[in-house]
C-alpha cells in the first residue's frame, strides 16, 4: 500500500470521528469549519429537541437505519451515551424533529468525512 491511500484513509476516518477534522488535517481549515458547524449545530439541536439516539436493541429494521445514520457522527454519539443524552422523550411534541436533526447530523459527517478522502486521494481539489 503506498502512502497516499494511508493517508487518505487516516483522513477519512479522522473526519468520521471528529467532524470537519478531515479537513483540518488536509490544511482546509474555512472548509472544516463549513462541514463541522452545521453538523454540530443539528446535533446540539436534535439533542435539545428531545431527539433518540438508537442503539442495537432494536424492535424494526428502520431502527437500524437510524443507527446506522446516528453513529456517522462518530465519537459525539458516544460521549452523548456516555452522559446520559440522547434517551428520546416521545412525549415530547419534537421527538421527531430531534431524531431527525440527529440522523441528518450523522449522514451529513459520513459525507463531510467521504469529501475529506477524496480530496486526500486526488481526485477532487
Amino acid at each position: 500500500m503506498n502512502s497516499r491511500f494511508l493517508n487518505a484513509v487516516l483522513v477519512g476516518l479522522g473526519g468520521l470521528v471528529i467532524p470537519g477534522l478531515g479537513h483540518l488535517i488536509l490544511g482546509k481549515w474555512v472548509r472544516s469549519l463549513l462541514f463541522a458547524f452545521p453538523i454540530l449545530l443539528l446535533f446540539g439541536l436534535g439533542l435539545s429537541l428531545g431527539g433518540k439516539l438508537h442503539t442495537l436493541a432494536a424492535e424494526q429494521f428502520i431502527e437500524f437505519v437510524f443507527l446506522f445514520a446516528d453513529l456517522g457522527i462518530g465519537l459525539l454519539y458516544f460521549l452523548a451515551k456516555f452522559w446520559g443524552f440522547g434517551a428520546g422523550n416521545l412525549e415530547n411534541q419534537s421527538f421527531d424533529y430531534g431524531t431527525t436533526y440527529l440522523a441528518v447530523a450523522g449522514l451529513l459527517n459520513l459525507l463531510a468525512a467521504l469529501n475529506a478522502y477524496d480530496i486526500a486521494v486526488g481526485r477532487k481539489s
